[in-house]
């Protein structure tokens, strides 16, 4: 369903599931004042692009996590990759999305469209370095996956979980994500990724007080395991 915005354009993406409130109002992204975003929140696992849609707009998180996702072939589900709060997604080389995304939790984004991101870039140079750092950075991330997936089971699992803790910057990290979303981005099965979690546990490496919650206790021996 479209939403129509004060200036009477027509946004393509979903409806928010419920309004932002007034401190959530006037982001800009890249930090630009001619690129104001539309605000929008999303329920959790609600869709907010899917693959093969027109990628009109581009996305930052104001809160929240975002899983970006295609589904392969066989039905399986490969997610690949998470965006959290102050990331920016939805920014894609060709005209349509090459994957969907959703909501992992409650989401709070603004929206901006494409060509007007494309047309800020093409005479402000501050815009321009940051669209030109966030492509680098989605390249970076892509090869990262790619060797990622080639790892043992142990090394991913270990990988991921210093990734998020940097990410979070912490040892306690809340873990937005289920062990099914971990397991569709490391390209295992969930048996395999609890088995793993547990065997970090009992060697010490990490204490689990729930599904989610996380404690890093030997980084170390976390390191030693993705070297």
């Amino acid at each position: 369903m479209h939403v129509q915005t004060a200036d009477n354009i027509v946004l393509a993406p979903r409806r928010p599931s419920r309004p932002l409130t007034d401190h959530q109002a006037g982001h800009t992204l890249f930090g630009s004042a001619e690129l104001l975003g539309t605000p929008m929140s999303f329920a959790r696992d609600a869709e907010i692009y899917g693959e093969n849609e027109p990628s009109d707009y581009v996305y930052m998180i104001l809160s929240g996590t975002v899983r970006v996702y295609k589904i392969l072939q066989d039905g399986r589900r490969q997610i690949e990759g998470f965006y959290h709060a102050g990331d920016v997604f939805g920014l894609e080389f060709g005209a349509d999305h090459a994957s969907s995304a959703e909501a992992v939790t409650q989401t709070s984004v603004i929206v901006v469209r494409r060509s007007s991101v494309l047309a800020a870039a093409a005479h402000n140079r501050n815009v321009a370095d940051k669209l030109w750092s966030l492509t680098g950075r989605e390249l970076e991330h892509a090869r990262g996956h790619a060797m990622l997936l080639v790892k043992t089971a142990q090394e991913r699992v270990a990988s991921f979980l210093i990734a998020m803790a940097n990410r979070l910057a912490g040892n306690v990290v809340e873990l937005p994500m289920s062990r099914q979303d971990i397991a569709d981005y490391l390209g295992l099965t969930i048996e395999t990724v609890s088995r793993t979690l547990t065997q970090f546990q009992q060697n010490s490496a990490i204490e689990l007080p729930s599904s989610r919650r996380m404690i890093l206790r030997n980084r170390q021996a976390l390191a030693s395991m993705n070297a």
